[in-house]
């Protein structure tokens, strides 16, 4: 199985510079069975960005293509409802508990907002098979409506577990904008509740974007004998820290011991547009 990985396109005034035709290109260079997308595919989380990004990601040559939502992507009352429209229409998950849910503005208030979905959060659960495996990817929504900070709501998981234990398939991955590993300047702020989850489901692979940097990391947990993968894009975005660049991931044979990591950073100057691929061999 070979999984394309791109994060942080900031449709909109961030948005990077260089030509989307020459991008798109390379993207579909790779022969993909799956292309994860992991948030912040908007700036302001408005209309116009969000039917941007749709158009982009519909140019992707892969069959399955899968978003999730980011931070950048949740600053309007309505960004939920338009990300659902234009980006990734699966069936939301409802936390088990609304009553004990302590994630701000999770909820808004109907009488007030006029939305048609109060329900801010998207969280879902998406199995698609790929040469014979059922893949099972597990959207958490690790972001906070008009909040660059992320949280992860606790009622969200344990709906999401009760839905887990109905399933059967052979591999499954975590998919939320937020690094649990790493640190940031807009952080999430519960990230071991989120650890746990993973640990409690011996879940071995977590995809994940937000803070523009490359990261790739295993995390073993002694207690409970657990390992996963911790796999964080960059982005393709004109607002990187000064000592990045854009960039998207293409694992080849993921999942594998045969698997290579092929990090292809992205350079603009107008409307040229220069790629370079380095492979990382890992057993």
């Amino acid at each position: 199985m070979n999984i394309l990985h791109i994060s942080d396109l900031h449709f909109g005034p961030r948005h990077w510079k260089g030509n989307d035709d020459a991008l798109l290109e390379k993207l579909n260079s790779f022969s993909a069975d799956l292309v994860i997308n992991t948030g912040d595919s908007t700036t302001d989380g408005v209309e116009d960005e969000f039917q941007e990004a749709a158009r982009f990601l519909n140019a992707i040559k892969c069959k399955h293509v899968v978003s999730i939502i980011g931070n950048h992507d949740k600053r309007t009352m309505r960004s939920h409802l338009l990300f659902r429209k234009y980006i990734n229409d699966a069936e939301i998950i409802q936390p088990l508990n609304p009553e004990l849910c302590s994630k701000e503005k999770i909820f808004l208030d109907e009488t007030i907002t006029k939305v048609a979905d109060p329900y801010t959060d998207v969280n879902f659960l998406q199995t698609v098979e790929i040469d014979g495996t059922r893949l099972l990817m597990i959207g958490v929504d690790s972001n906070e409506l008009y909040n660059d900070n992320g949280y992860i709501e606790e009622q969200v998981l344990a709906a999401i577990s009760l839905k887990i234990d109905e399933l059967s398939y052979d591999e499954c991955m975590v998919l939320t904008h937020y690094s649990i590993l790493g640190i940031d300047e807009d952080p999430l702020n519960n990230s071991l509740r989120l650890i746990d989850f993973i640990n409690r489901h011996k879940i071995k692979h977590v995809f994940c974007g937000h803070t523009h940097e490359l990261e790739l990391r295993r995390s073993t947990d002694l207690y409970r004998d657990h390992t996963f993968t911790h796999y964080m894009c960059g982005s393709l975005s004109s607002c990187n820290h000064p000592n990045d660049t854009n960039l998207f991931l293409y694992y080849e044979n993921w999942g594998t011991p045969e698997m290579r990591i092929h990090l292809i950073r992205v350079y603009e100057n107008g409307s040229n547009v220069r790629f370079e691929e380095e492979i990382i061999v890992r057993n």
